[in-house]
């Protein structure tokens, strides 16, 4: 054959693997740089950036600004210890240097192209002699590994020595080399480091005072030959094996590793893709349901010390919220029940773990409890059997709804012994403690106006109510026992069905009558007697529609107040506090007027559920359309929303946003 011919030939193959490669990762390639990991983490606690995480793992890696690029990611950033440090600005930070002790590259000016994916981050360097090409992702929930690629572009041979070195920002680690192997001990966790050089075995590993310094063998490159060298980062707890892990990092392969990673990734979105609505099945939203994933992807750990299941953070993004919350991790579990159902299982398992023999469900629990305590103080609203029932409709998995039903049950009856000061049938929020501030949290809305005059009354010795009726925990309680009602269907105990029906139907004629207020077509919680509102018009006004309480009359009358401009029908809908109050708050009011997704959520799914179809599509429209950054590239998923501007407020990465948003999105 002419070469000229084969060289033609030779290049159209490469053009078609490559658009196959495309298309068998379509969404994934699509939604590359969904988020922005872009930053420079000069120090410890440096916030600004967000971080890639995958599998489970308590550490993560960003792409260093451009202005400040290295052969190397950045980080790792470290959930291991304290609320997340930054190990390093770039750990594994890789230098190819020449017999006359200088770089060969220039990665600043070289710098090509730097990209994410849900699946791994890569970059790109390139000038008029080497190409460079770097990946990350990551084996498991321990490991990472790193691959370099370096071919030589020119004419001649090139003679380099690649070489790691590295400054650490924590004080209070012990570097030592072990068996070839960069160990990493820290005396604020348990969890120890591993480096290791994979492909290219070290030839020498040294400490330094700040750091520590690797060379490897000396590398001949010769015209278009590439050279490839792999290293991998361990951050393991002592409940799993670091033999095991060794093994396994021994045996990978990095191609392997990185094309299964991409195939999971792409099946999960293309499976989510299948059971979206008709109207959202294109592109912009397609990569916009890539991004939710991806957000909760980030905030995935798994079990570890004092967490005994795998689950997600609310957001690894602020200090504050490593650990997992009941509420949050019950709504978690609906969403993530559409891709990975044993995720979603273990998500509601890490609660029920620390339940108590009364029923009670802590409100979160923490990996390390000398940085964070378990808050044992109040639990929170009652959707455990709502998110277990989720994972049943897409498992059909009976055996799950056999271990969590006594458990679900347990809890429920744990309200009506414990938050039900005048045995009325009807509950309060509460405490254990009987502080005001931990019955407040026990809503989930901290600081609501329905709670400004609020005191607290002593059911026993550690059980305290809030002196008013809220419908919001009702509305929770009559839905719970409709779905534990469908779960004994399924598990056939018709002794069960019966009094889950006679309760609910019995709860349902009460919520109607009690919390209705006709004039203003709105619920209302009401005094401790049920006799007056206590009339702030609120988002717990409306579960009740997402709940199935309201008659048909009142759903409509719910269905106007939330399309009307002036209360509920905002730039961004629905408000947690209607715009017309005196006290709407709608930029840093938490709860008086910021949009809170997962509320959002509860409205518009029943108004869906009430037949509102359209009114409910308009509104997903603006929720999606008007919240800043949600379709944007590079943006994050705030934890509430600005509902007069858009603006994001609060933690970036929150996971019930972008659960709650992924749920909108869905046939469900």
């Amino acid at each position: 054959m002419h070469p000229k011919k084969y060289f033609y030939i030779l290049v159209a193959l490469v053009i078609t693997q490559a658009n196959f490669a495309q298309e068998k990762y379509k969404i994934l390639e699509l939604s590359k740089n969904n988020l922005n990991y872009t930053g420079n983490p000069t120090e410890a606690s440096y916030k600004e950036a967000l971080a890639f995480s995958d599998k489970g793992a308590w550490f993560a890696y960003g792409l260093l600004a451009p202005s400040e690029v290295q052969a190397g990611f950045a980080g790792p950033f470290l959930m291991t210890q304290q609320n997340g440090v930054w190990l390093s600005t770039s750990f594994v930070s890789m230098h190819l240097i020449n017999e006359q002790q200088q770089e060969v590259m220039d990665w600043k000016k070289s710098l090509v192209t730097q990209t994410s994916y849900n699946s791994h981050l890569e970059q790109k360097f390139q000038d008029n002699t080497l190409r460079v090409e770097q990946q990350l992702v990551f084996l498991s929930g321990h490991t990472a590994i790193q691959k370099t690629s370096i071919t030589n572009i020119s004419s001649k041979p090139i003679v380099f020595t690649p070489t790691y070195y590295s400054k650490i920002h924590l004080t209070d680690l012990q570097l030592s080399v072990e068996q070839n192997a960069l160990k990493i001990v820290s005396t604020k966790s348990n969890a120890v480091g591993y480096l290791q050089f994979i492909k290219e075995q070290s030839s020498n590993i040294q400490v330094t005072n700040k750091g520590f310094k690797a060379t490897t063998n000396k590398v001949v490159l010769k015209p278009n030959e590439t050279k490839e060298m792999v290293i991998s980062q361990t951050f393991i707890f002592p409940q799993y094996n670091w033999k095991t892990e060794q093994e396994e990092i021994t045996n990978a392969n990095f191609a392997t590793v990185l094309d299964q990673t991409k195939q999971v990734k792409e099946n999960q979105l293309a499976h989510l893709k299948a059971q979206m609505k008709p109207i959202y099945q294109t592109d912009p939203y397609t990569i916009f349901m890539s991004k939710l994933v991806l957000t909760l992807q980030n905030n995935t750990r798994i079990a570890a010390e004092g967490l005994q299941h795998d689950g997600l953070f609310p957001s690894y993004h602020y200090q504050g919220f490593h650990g997992f919350w009941a509420w949050d991790s019950w709504k978690h579990a609906a969403a993530i029940a559409h891709y990975d159902a044993q995720l979603a299982k273990n998500q509601i398992r890490a609660l029920f773990d620390f339940q108590e023999p009364n029923g009670f469900i802590p409100d979160c629990i923490f990996r390390d409890t000398s940085i964070e305590t378990n808050n044992y103080r109040n639990t929170k609203a009652p959707l455990a059997a709502w998110a277990v029932w989720e994972i049943y409709q897409q498992t059909k998995d009976l055996a799950f709804i056999t271990e969590m039903y006594p458990k679900l049950q347990k809890y429920h009856a744990w309200w009506y012994n414990e938050r039900d000061n005048d045995q009325d049938g009807i509950c309060e929020f509460g405490a254990t403690d009987g502080s005001l501030i931990a019955g407040k949290w026990e809503s989930g809305m901290d600081n609501a106006v329905r709670f400004d005059h609020s005191k607290m009354l002593k059911n026993n010795e550690k059980a305290y109510s809030i002196d008013q009726e809220s419908v919001d925990l009702n509305a929770f309680l009559y839905a719970e026992k409709n779905y534990l009602n469908q779960m004994a269907t399924v598990l056939k105990l018709s002794q069960d069905q019966k009094k889950w029906k006679q309760e609910s139907s019995t709860l349902k004629k009460q919520l109607q009558i009690q919390f209705w207020d006709p004039k203003t077509g709105w619920f209302y919680d009401t005094t401790l007697d049920g006799t007056s509102f206590i009339k702030q018009m609120g988002c717990e006004g409306y579960l009740p529609l997402w709940a199935g309480v309201a008659t048909s009359k009142q759903a409509r009358a719910i269905k106007n107040n939330l399309m009307d401009p002036n209360t509920f029908n905002t730039l961004v809908p629905l408000p947690t506090l209607a715009a017309n109050n005196p006290k709407f708050k709608p930029d840093n009011g938490y709860w008086r007027g910021p949009i809170w997704l997962d509320q959002s959520y509860f409205g518009i799914h029943g108004l869906e559920k009430q037949g509102f179809k359209k009114e409910s599509q308009q509104l997903t429209y603006k929720l999606i359309h008007n919240a800043e950054g949600a379709l944007n590239k590079g943006m994050s998923i705030r934890e509430n929303y600005h509902p007069l501007s858009g603006k994001g407020l609060e933690a970036e990465s929150f996971s019930w946003s972008a659960a709650h948003y992924l749920l909108l999105l869905l046939n469900n």
